[in-house]
C-alpha cells in the first residue's frame, strides 16, 4: 500500500492524475486558495458547469470535468470549518475523504490527488487533518484495489513535513 501514496511538494493543478480534490466552499463557485487556483487553471468552463451542480454540503463531493487541467475529473468536497473541535469537525473532514474515494470509485478514477483540505482557512489543525486524511486514504486502498496512486499534493513546507512524517511511520 506504501507504494500507492506519495506526498509531493506541488502545485495540485499541474498534476497528470485522472482527478484532483478541490477543497472546495458549499457554493462550488470558487474561492480563495486551491479552489481558486482550481478554477483559474480549469478555464470558465468550469464555473459553468459548477453553477448546475446546486452546491455542495459539508463532508460531501461532487464532481466535475476538468477542462483545461491535466486532471480529466475535478472532485470538489467542502471540509469543515474547524471551531475547536466540538463541532463534528473531525467526522465531517473523514467524510470528505470518504466521499471523495466513493465517487472515485463510481467514475472508474485510478489516480488521485488531494489538498490538505480545511487546513488553509478553514482552520483545521494540521496534525490532525493529516492524521484523518491518511486514515481514510489507507482504508480506501485496503478496499479498493483499482486506486493505483494517491497524492498528497502540499503547497507549504509545514503540510508538506506532516504529511511526510506520517507516511515515514507507515513504512516502520
Amino acid at each position: 500500500m506504501n507504494s500507492r501514496i506519495s506526498v509531493q511538494k506541488v502545485d495540485i493543478t499541474k498534476l497528470r492524475v485522472d482527478a484532483i480534490v478541490n477543497a472546495a466552499n458549499s457554493s462550488l463557485l470558487g474561492g480563495g486558495g486551491v479552489d481558486g487556483a482550481i478554477h483559474r487553471s480549469a478555464g470558465p468552463e468550469l464555473l459553468e458547469e459548477c453553477r448546475t451542480l446546486g452546491g455542495c454540503k459539508t463532508g460531501e463531493a461532487k464532481i466535475t470535468r476538468g477542462y483545461r487541467l491535466p486532471a480529466k475529473w475535478v472532485i470538489h468536497t467542502v471540509g469543515p470549518i474547524w471551531r475547536g473541535g466540538g463541532n463534528q469537525e473531525h467526522l465531517l473532514l473523514a467524510k470528505c475523504y470518504q466521499s471523495c474515494f466513493d465517487l472515485a470509485s463510481k467514475s472508474g478514477i485510478r489516480s488521485l490527488a488531494f489538498p490538505a483540505i480545511s487546513c488553509g482557512v478553514y482552520g483545521f489543525p494540521i496534525e490532525e487533518a493529516v492524521e484523518i486524511a491518511c486514515r481514510e486514504t489507507e482504508a480506501a486502498l485496503r478496499s479498493n484495489e483499482d486506486f493505483q496512486t494517491v497524492i498528497f499534493a502540499c503547497f507549504g513546507d509545514e503540510v508538506f513535513s506532516a504529511y511526510q512524517s506520517r507516511l515515514d511511520r507507515l513504512k516502520e
